[in-house]
């Protein structure tokens, strides 16, 4: 696992375009060696901007969208057609104006008759069709530090031998979710956290540590971000507004 770098933007519109910079130049990488690369998509605010300057920037960037496979690291366990679910943000942000076909959704409730099947099933879908690795994973980090769906102090946390586990209790609506666990989130070659706004920064400086009030890096328990790491290379793609409580 890599030790975390982190990169500063001035503002949110700057970050979205840098990182889908990155990204779509990680893609086209991973297709010139010959792989269909394997990307964990999130959502929230800036993960939407980011999606839509990929959307923007794409026919620029010589890739194959229908050979990148997408994943999600988490998703609520809603009606298909709801706006909540993160996948329709990303079809209607990105996926569907890039032409990508290989989008591997959570059931949704009409799919799956419980919170717990769901989980299952997809599960099952990225032990069939993962490819071993996420070649980039984005994870959004919230005001409490918690990724994808995994909450500080939840049971969840101490998942094993599990790709895929439910939530019935989130302390965000909706209540009921699925979430990737810490060992299929860590099954990533590069891992990416999208941090944007003054409201972040607080979790930021205690996943981070080296700090007047956090001079020490928080655990997973209590900063579950800083849980995930990637094997080659993990990222804190923040703003400056995210970033403003860090030590230079």
């Amino acid at each position: 696992m890599t030790a975390p770098r982190r990169e500063v933007s001035p503002d949110a519109g700057a970050l979205a375009a840098t990182v889908a910079t990155a990204l779509l130049e990680r893609l086209a990488a991973v297709q010139a060696e010959g792989r269909e690369p394997h990307v964990g998509l999130t959502g929230g605010t800036i993960a939407e901007a980011i999606h839509r300057e990929v959307a923007r920037l794409a026919s620029d960037a010589g890739v194959d969208f229908a050979r990148v496979v997408f994943w999600f690291g988490d998703e609520r366990f809603v009606a298909a057609d709801s706006p909540e679910r993160n996948a329709g943000q990303a079809r209607a942000a990105f996926l569907d104006a890039v032409g990508a076909t290989q989008v591997h959704e959570v059931p949704s409730s009409d799919d799956a008759a419980s919170v717990e099947e769901a989980a299952a099933a997809y599960g099952a879908a990225l032990r069939a069709h993962g490819g071993g690795r996420f070649d980039v994973l984005m994870l959004g980090v919230g005001p409490d530090g918690h990724v994808a769906s995994l909450f500080p102090g939840y049971p969840q946390l101490e998942a094993t031998d599990a790709i895929a586990v439910a939530v019935t209790d989130s302390p965000k609506p909706p209540a009921e979710r699925v979430t990737l666990t810490f060992e299929a989130l860590n099954h990533a070659s590069a891992v990416w956290f999208l941090v944007s706004g003054d409201g972040k920064a607080d979790a930021v400086a205690q996943a981070w540590g080296g700090t007047a009030t956090h001079p020490e890096p928080a655990d997973a328990s209590a900063i579950p971000a800083v849980g995930v790491r990637g094997h080659d290379d993990t990222v804190w793609w923040l703003d400056e507004a995210a970033a403003s409580l860090l030590s230079p």
